[in-house]
C-alpha cells in the first residue's frame, strides 16, 4: 500500500492569510495528501507569505531554511503576497521550486507532478488585474472560533501599502454565498466566527451589496452564539452599522478600527480616506451605545516625513479617544509604493523610539480597560488546548470575553470549548499582555 505524501504549511501575515492557507490545506486533503506539522518531516512544504512589511519578507528565507532542515529533499512552494509581488525573488531563493500568484494559489495541487526538486523556481503568477474573481475561505481557532474570509482586494489606494498589488481589486461573494457558507461552518460545532477581510466594510461592492445587508443577515442565524468583526475602515463602519451591532445579541462589543495616524497632516499624506474629526465621532458613538466595549486600532509610527510635531499630535489624540489597546507598527518602506517617493525618511532609530512610546501606552490602556472588570463574573468562550502549568500548578485554558478579555482557568475537559460564566480574580502577571485568572462559576 503507497503511503500518503506528507504536506505541512507555514503562514506569515494576517488572520486572512491564515484562512486561506486553512483552505488550501484542504484541497491537499481532498487530493490525498495528509496535513502534518510544520515542525514534521514532510515531502512538502507550502509557505504563505506576506509583504506588509520588510521583516515578513526577511522571515520567509528563515522559513525555507527551517523547512529544508527537516527535510532537504522536500518540494517548497511559496504562495501569497509576497509570492504575487516579487515572484522572480523568490524563486531565486536556494530551495524553493515553486512560486505561484494571487490567482494560482488555489490551484496549487493542479501546479505539482511527483515533488522532485527543481533546479530553480518555477513561476506561475498573473498579471494582477486577472485576480478579478473570489475564492472564500476559513480557518479553525482550536475549532471554536473560525475565521472566515468574506471579502478581498482593496481599491484604495494608501501610499504606505502594497496590498492593492497583491491582492487586487475588491470584490467578495454575494451575501446568499456567504450566509450559506456560515451556515456549513457553524455545523462543526463552531461557536464564534470572526468576520476577516482586506477591506472588511468594502463587502458586496461589485454586487450592489453592503456589509450592513451581511450584518443584518448573519445576525438572524440561530446556529453561531457570536460574531466577531475582526477589522474595519472607520469610514466605512456607519451609523447603521453601529446602532444594529448595539442591540444584537450575537455581534460582540468588539471593534477594531485602523486609525494609522492621529495627525491629520500625515493621514493626508497617507492617502487615508478620513480624518481625527470622522475617527472620534465613530469611537464616541460606539462608547454611547456599548458602555463595555473594547475598541483596538493600528497606528504608525515614522511614516517619511513624520515630525515630532505629529508624532505628539497623534498621542495626544490617542489620549483622547476611548481605546483599550493598539497594534503599533513601525512605517517600512515597500517598492512599488508612493511613500517611497515623498523622501524625508524618518530615522530607524527615531521610529524605533515612537514605536516603544506607543506599544508602552498600549500595554497601559489594556491594563486600565482590563481593570474595571476585576471581580465581575463574564461569559468566556474557551479553546479546547490545555496549556501547562508552572512549578507543579495545575493545566489551564484560555478564552475570551465577548468584549476581547483574555482569560485563563483550570483545565476542565467539561467546560473545554464551552461558553461558560468566568468570574474574574485577578490578573496573570506578564510584562507583554494582559490576561486574567479566572474560576468557572457554571
Amino acid at each position: 500500500m503507497e503511503l500518503k505524501k506528507k504536506v505541512a504549511f507555514y503562514t506569515l501575515g494576517c488572520k486572512l492569510n491564515f484562512s486561506e492557507t486553512s483552505t488550501i490545506a484542504r484541497n491537499f486533503q481532498d487530493e490525498g495528501f495528509d496535513r502534518v506539522d510544520f515542525e514534521e518531516v514532510a515531502d512538502m512544504y507550502v509557505i504563505n507569505t506576506c509583504s506588509v512589511t520588510e521583516n515578513a519578507d526577511k522571515q520567509f528565507k528563515q522559513v525555507v531554511k527551517k523547512a529544508l532542515k527537516l527535510n532537504d529533499k522536500a518540494f517548497v512552494a511559496a504562495v501569497g503576497c509576497y509570492a504575487q509581488l516579487k515572484p522572480e525573488e523568490l524563486a531565486a531563493v536556494d530551495g524553493v521550486d515553486l512560486v505561484l500568484g494571487a490567482t494560482e494559489k488555489f490551484k496549487i495541487t493542479d501546479y505539482i507532478n511527483d515533488l522532485a526538486k527543481n533546479d530553480m523556481g518555477e513561476v506561475h503568477s498573473c498579471e494582477i488585474e486577472e485576480a478579478d474573481f473570489y475564492v472564500g475561505s476559513y480557518s479553525f481557532g482550536d475549532r471554536t472560533r473560525a475565521f472566515l474570509k468574506v471579502q478581498d482586494g482593496c481599491d484604495y489606494k494608501c501610499t504606505y501599502c502594497t496590498i492593492p498589488l497583491a491582492r487586487g481589486e475588491s470584490r467578495s461573494a454575494t451575501v446568499e454565498t456567504t450566509i450559506e457558507r456560515v451556515k456549513k461552518v457553524s455545523e462543526d460545532g463552531i461557536k464564534e466566527i470572526v468576520l476577516t477581510g482586506v477591506n472588511l466594510g468594502d463587502f458586496g461592492v461589485q454586487n450592489g451589496e453592503t456589509f450592513f445587508d451581511l450584518v443584518k443577515e448573519l445576525d438572524k442565524i440561530e446556529t453561531v452564539h457570536r460574531y466577531r468583526i475582526s477589522s474595519i475602515e472607520p469610514n466605512l463602519l456607519t451609523n447603521e452599522i453601529i446602532d444594529f451591532v448595539a442591540n444584537s445579541k450575537k455581534f460582540v462589543p468588539h471593534f477594531h478600527i485602523p486609525l494609522q495616524s492621529g495627525s491629520d497632516t500625515v493621514l493626508a499624506r497617507m492617502r487615508r480616506r478620513y480624518r481625527t474629526d470622522l475617527y472620534r465621532e465613530r469611537l464616541l458613538r460606539i462608547q454611547e451605545l456599548f458602555p463595555e466595549v473594547c475598541i483596538g486600532a493600528d497606528v504608525m509610527v515614522g511614516f517619511p516625513g513624520e515630525t515630532d510635531a505629529e508624532f505628539e499630535a497623534c498621542k495626544n489624540f490617542l489620549d483622547s479617544l476611548p481605546l483599550a489597546y493598539l497594534h503599533v507598527f513601525s512605517y517600512s518602506e515597500r517598492p512599488g509604493t508612493d511613500a517611497m517617493a515623498m523622501g524625508a525618511a524618518v530615522a530607524n532609530e527615531q521610529r524605533a523610539l515612537r514605536n516603544q512610546v506607543l506599544t508602552r501606552w498600549s500595554l497601559e490602556r489594556e491594563r486600565d480597560f482590563a481593570a474595571a472588570f476585576r471581580g465581575r463574573t463574564l461569559p468566556v468562550l474557551f479553546e479546547n488546548e490545555a496549556y501547562p502549568g508552572t512549578s507543579g500548578s495545575p493545566s489551564t485554558m484560555r478564552g475570551y470575553t465577548p468584549n476581547y478579555l483574555r482569560v485563563e482557568a483550570i483545565y476542565d475537559p467539561l467546560w473545554a470549548g464551552s461558553i461558560v460564566p468566568v468570574y474574574l480574580n485577578q490578573p496573570v502577571p506578564s510584562s507583554t499582555e494582559v490576561r486574567w485568572s479566572g474560576t468557572i462559576v457554571a
